[in-house]
């Protein structure tokens, strides 16, 4: 996709089409009423008969429009004017650009970057239509028979400035938009492909084509014998009844020196629950139990094509957790890589028991911070819903800094506790630790557990259970949290304007 700025009018600019709003109460926004004026009062007719609207989630386009140089106008409704934020305008121009990808729109020119939005900038207004582009555009196709949807004709989209001095920052954030847009791809697809086809290995896969893709990368795959030698028992117990076998994965991407910031990606490509045996319905979406390890990896990507200058080191424990006969079973003791042993009370909390011998692996490579991304815990959803990542760790400015950086990228978390009366309930009779503890606070429990393998390192953990994919009619893996975690790269890696 390309990418441009221009400060001409709407009415003049010759493409295929433009983006313009409308608010409540009749209400114009700036390309609209540009549009209106040549149009000698078209907009306003139409809004007075009905026939267009304000409401967000409405999108009319209309062809032809009289004293308007470019074939089509796309009028999306930006409801009340008080209230529009970053994430309306991103949803209004994923809405217009969608409803242009049946046509053959090569060529877009945005006008909702001229409208006046809270706490923004021409940085980010570049960077949610970039990232609006993509969302627009992806299609999930790899396992569907016949013919395959037709690619969109939609090539370059532009984005109308009130001032030439903010070209520069538009075109800069369109550029990290974009990287952000390849990483959130990458992690949709690979979510959204059926556990057959996305296992352990085929992970491995991936990673080893961003190695071989983009420089200064390293890849290297550890299989379970060498797991096996390295103590990493916790997460073997987890593989235990399946015949797929385990990949732990370790990407390097040296784009500068210093203690490099690791993500860890919890990769359950299918989870069963093991012999503590999930309720069958809704298991279908256990393919997504991977999206920690798709988001980091999609992350890592964004980073090796935007070349940012971060020491980045990316750590994917995959797996799949099925009942068997060699499979793990409630009340077995495992000794962790760490050497802390932890009584497994119930299988279906295998994420903490991969993940934690991933953090210990880390410790080798003398992190600055240490981030671990998971579908963790169902409690995170009755918690936050779909809407925030739950964040806690033990490093309040880490937290912080992450919550902020979740703001700014419209990609929000919510700051959750860690503490002892939570963590004493993990206390077992037989082992260090037991796996669960109380049904309440199962999230902050969670994240106790993990709390115990990150002694002396600055670390925090994003439980996504919430936020990694759509269930219902729209189901399918949203992509995050690419743009929170790129935005907290980009911060340290003083790439931000």
């Amino acid at each position: 996709m390309q990418y441009f700025t221009t400060t001409s009018k709407a009415s003049r600019r010759a493409c295929d089409c433009v983006i313009v709003g409308i608010y409540d109460r009749g209400k114009l926004g700036a390309g609209a009423a540009d549009i209106d004026a040549a149009s000698k009062g078209l907009i306003k007719r139409l809004i007075k008969s009905g026939d267009l609207s304000s409401a967000r989630g409405q999108c009319r386009i209309l062809h032809d429009v009289a004293g308007v140089r470019a074939k089509r106008v796309a009028v999306v409704g930006l409801g009340a004017a008080s209230s529009f934020r970053a994430k309306h305008f991103t949803a209004a121009t994923t809405l217009a650009l969608r409803s242009l990808t049946s046509t053959r729109s090569r060529q877009v020119l945005n006008t909702l970057t001229l409208e006046p939005i809270k706490d923004t900038s021409a940085y980010y207004l570049g960077r949610f239509t970039a990232q609006a582009g993509a969302e627009a555009l992806y299609r999930f196709s790899a396992t569907k028979g016949g013919r395959k949807p037709k690619a969109a004709a939609l090539a370059s989209i532009g984005m109308t400035l009130a001032t030439r001095g903010d070209a520069n920052k538009a075109k800069r954030g369109a550029e990290h938009g974009d990287g952000i847009a390849h990483g959130m791809n990458l992690a949709r697809e690979l979510g959204n492909l059926p556990a057959n086809v996305c296992t352990p290995s085929y992970i491995a896969r991936e990673a080893q084509k961003i190695a071989r893709k983009y420089a200064k990368v390293t890849c290297k795959i550890i299989n379970e014998p060498e797991m096996k030698r390295l103590g990493m028992h916790s997460l073997l117990s987890v593989t235990a009844g399946t015949v797929q076998p385990a990949k732990f994965i370790v990407l390097q991407y040296k784009g500068a020196t210093g203690k490099p910031v690791v993500l860890i990606g919890k990769g359950v490509t299918f989870d069963t629950g093991g012999n503590s045996l999930k309720p069958p319905a809704g298991m279908d979406e256990m393919k997504f139990d991977m999206c920690g390890a798709s988001g980091v990896l999609g992350t890592f990507l964004t980073a090796a094509k935007l070349k940012l200058p971060v020491n980045l080191k990316v750590l994917i424990p995959a797996v799949e957790n099925l009942p068997g006969g060699n499979a793990t079973k409630p009340g077995d003791v495992v000794t962790s890589m760490s050497g802390q042993t932890i009584e497994i009370l119930n299988t279906d909390a295998e994420g903490r028991l991969i993940l934690c011998d991933a953090m210990t692996y880390a410790r080798r490579f003398k992190p600055d911070v240490m981030i671990d991304v998971a579908t963790l815990t169902g409690a995170c959803v009755i918690a936050l819903g779909h809407h925030h990542t739950g964040v806690m760790g033990n490093s309040d400015t880490l937290s912080s800094t992450l919550v902020s950086a979740g703001v700014r990228a419209e990609d929000r978390g919510w700051p959750l506790p860690l503490g002892e009366e939570y963590e004493r309930t993990l206390k077992s009779n037989f082992a260090d630790m037991a796996n669960i503890g109380t049904r309440e606070a199962g999230t902050i429990i969670a994240g106790c557990f993990l709390s115990k393998f990150a002694d002396g390192i600055d670390w925090a953990h994003l439980d996504i259970a919430g936020t990694a994919w759509t269930s219902g009619k729209a189901k399918g893996a949203s992509g995050r949290p690419v743009p929170m975690l790129t935005e907290f790269l980009l911060e340290r890696a003083g790439q931000l304007p």
